[in-house]
This record gives structure tokens, C-alpha cells and sequence, in this order.
């Protein structure tokens, strides 16, 4: 009985540990269970985004390079895995939930968001779901994972922009990858198609990038807020340039980042964009389809950030309601 007051009382709020002066990790538990997320603080800065037009792998959409700032954020360690979604499709913690919620971020009622259908088909594909990372879900399932997220535990979470993604990945690094240009040393630190035995794996299994994070190259390749645009970097909005986001303005396409357990060394880079496609359904028989699977995906996932500092209730709204988020 001891022990489950304990763990109760660590449920209840964010467990702090700073490691640096600079640079801090904490926990978010959530009530009535035994799962955690682990967040690590990227600290604000302004970093070039983008790939040179002298590298040889470049894409199109990567140029030209310009300077970003970004302001502080949370990031999640670790890829969102099943035993955290699962909790989200199901929704037996929403009970424990409490009137006034510890955080005082965001003031939601979790029973007015939306649950996540369970899929007509195992989209795990066998390939493991205990400690592995969530896949095939459609970018508003992951947004509304965020959404009851932070109603539950009363802090704001949601997606990472796109440039706040790429920030994190570079972890203050200039390279192609955030361990250097020598593709050699990839096998430390990515599940790509070279070594991934056509299948995902566990979360954090390989080496973290200089900021802590595990899995930012492989292993599935992660949802972003933005609409994918392929000229986004030459518009002239993009010289003026602190916490871009790119509204969604359309269904198709959305920006995934970070390259997947059946890609090719090259889309695993920093800098690579990759745009969502109407075919990652083309096996879905429902008519309409599904606005929460997509059944010819399981190379995407997602992780989750917090913001340092909280957005107004009606920016809130922004990230988690976009009409056309699917």
C-alpha cells in the first residue's frame, strides 16, 4: 500500500532532474499507470537550416540554406511507443483525471476530445509493440494524442514545427547527420535499411545525438505540424525567420522527418524532408477512409514536445484543430 502512495504521488507532477546548468531532463508520469515520457530541454538558439547547394545528396526542397531562430522547448526522448498510444486509443485513464489538474497550462475537458478508432488490422504488423515505437497513424491521430495528452496532465504538448525538428536532430551540429558526414559510423546510431532486418525496433537502442535524443535518424520517421511545401525555403518570408510554421492549408501533403527503418542512408540526414502521400491508404477498404490510419505507413511515428514558453488558449487551439489535419 506504501508503495502505490509513492508511485500516486510521482504521478502526479513532473519529476525535474537537472543535469548542467544548460541542460535538464524531466519526466511527465501519467495517473493510473506505470508509463512515463521522458523530456529533455532544448535550449533556444538560431542555427542554419537546410543543406549546402555544394552537398552532394541535397534535394531540391533543402535549399537554400538560411538562419532560423527557435525558441526553448521540451522534446520527448524517445519516439512515442505503442504502451503510451495504446492508452490514448482505449482511454480507461481518462477516469483519472481531475478536476483540477496539476498543470494549469491548458484547461481542457478530456472527454470533448476525440479517440482514435481501433484499426480494422494489427498496425503493428507483427513486428513488436512493447517498447517499440507507434506507427501508421495519420498526423491528426498524433496531433489529438497531444491534444488528451495535455488534457490529462493539465501541460500544453503538441508536434514540433518542422525547423524545431531539424533544430533538435542537428543538436548544434552543421553536418549532414548529427554525428559528423562520415556515413561509416551510422550503424551507432540508426535503424535504417542497411541493419533494421525490414523491421522497426525498440526505442533508444542506439546512440543519442549530442543533445540526448535517441532515434532522430531511423528507426520511423516523425510527423511535423508543417504543410509540406517543396519551395518552401525560397519564399521571401523565410528571411525573417523565428519559429517558422508552416499553417496546414490542405489535407496532402504534411512534412515527415527523420527518415525510417526501410530507408536508405541518405533520407536519414538532417536536413531531408519527406511530404505524406493519399497512397499511405491505399489498402484502407473504408469508404471514407480512415482519418486516423494510414494503413500503407508503417515507416511513420511521431514525438511530442512541450514548449518553455506556454501559447495563449487560442494559439493552443492553432496546433491541436486544424480543420484539415489528417
Amino acid at each position: 500500500m506504501k508503495k502505490h502512495t509513492i508511485f500516486l504521488f510521482l504521478s502526479i507532477v513532473p519529476i525535474i532532474t537537472f543535469c548542467q546548468k544548460e541542460k535538464a531532463t524531466y519526466h511527465q508520469y501519467l495517473k493510473g499507470t506505470y508509463e512515463s515520457i521522458e523530456f529533455t530541454l532544448i535550449p533556444g538558439g538560431t542555427f542554419t537550416m537546410g543543406s549546402p547547394k555544394t552537398s552532394k545528396y541535397k534535394s531540391a526542397d533543402e535549399v537554400p540554406q538560411h538562419q532560423v531562430t527557435i525558441s526553448s522547448f521540451w522534446m520527448a526522448t524517445r519516439e512515442t511507443t505503442w504502451d503510451l498510444y495504446q492508452l490514448f486509443m482505449e482511454r480507461k485513464i481518462d477516469k483519472f483525471q481531475s478536476d483540477d489538474p496539476v498543470g494549469t497550462e491548458v484547461d481542457l475537458k478530456v472527454d470533448a476530445i476525440s479517440r482514435a478508432t481501433t484499426p480494422y488490422l494489427d498496425m503493428s504488423f507483427g513486428m513488436g509493440k512493447e517498447g517499440y515505437p507507434a506507427i501508421c497513424m495519420t498526423q491528426l491521430a498524433a496531433v489529438k494524442f497531444c491534444e488528451w495528452l495535455s488534457a490529462v496532465t493539465g501541460y500544453f504538448y503538441r508536434l514540433p514545427t518542422e525547423a524545431e525538428w531539424e533544430y533538435a536532430c542537428r543538436a548544434g551540429t552543421t553536418t549532414a547527420y548529427s554525428f559528423g558526414n562520415d556515413i561509416n559510423e551510422i550503424d551507432h546510431y540508426a535503424w535504417y535499411a542497411g541493419n533494421s532486418d525490414d523491421h522497426y525496433h525498440k526505442v533508444g537502442q542506439k546512440k543519442p545525438n549530442p543533445w540526448g535524443l535517441y532515434d532522430m535518424h531511423g528507426n520511423v520517421a516523425e510527423w511535423t505540424l508543417d504543410q509540406y511545401k517543396a519551395t518552401a525555403y525560397k519564399t521571401r518570408k523565410r528571411k525573417t525567420n523565428i519559429n517558422p510554421f508552416e499553417i496546414p492549408e490542405s489535407t496532402y501533403p504534411r512534412t515527415v522527418r527523420g527518415g525510417a527503418w526501410n530507408d536508405e542512408v541518405v533520407y536519414l540526414r538532417s536536413a531531408a524532408r519527406r511530404p505524406s502521400s493519399k497512397d499511405w491508404k491505399k489498402r484502407d477498404p473504408q469508404i471514407p477512409k480512415s482519418q486516423w490510419w494510414h494503413t500503407d505507413a508503417p515507416f511513420v511515428g511521431f514525438r511530442i514536445i512541450r514548449p518553455v514558453d506556454t501559447p495563449a488558449k487560442e494559439e493552443q487551439k492553432l496546433y491541436w484543430n486544424s480543420r484539415t489535419l489528417k
